[in-house]
């Protein structure tokens, strides 16, 4: 399974847009479009999960820069929560 993050969507995207999309690589598992907790609003981004890791990395190629319901997206493979740097910037900031 390979889960792949679509970065700088369209707020007016819908779950068959990207479906839609994807689709046209391969075989679509799951779409998930993050909404902010408190609003309800959707976030910019989305998940989506594709089983086959080579149809994956053709729909990250095809799609990345690529219009989708009216706006470039970012599109690459999820990277873990872990290997994210964290905010702050490294520094101390009590000295």
């Amino acid at each position: 399974m390979t889960q792949i993050y679509v970065g700088n969507l369209a707020y007016g995207a819908t779950e068959d847009d990207l479906r839609q999309a994807f689709s046209e690589f391969g075989q679509v598992s799951a779409v998930n479009i993050v909404s902010d907790r408190q609003t309800g609003r959707p976030r910019g981004f989305a998940f989506v999960e594709m089983p086959n890791a080579a149809e994956a990395q053709k729909a990250i190629e095809g799609l990345n820069l690529k219009e989708i319901a009216g706006r470039a997206v970012t599109v690459n493979e999820a990277r873990p929560k872990t290997d994210r740097p964290r905010g702050g910037g490294g520094r101390d900031r009590g000295s």
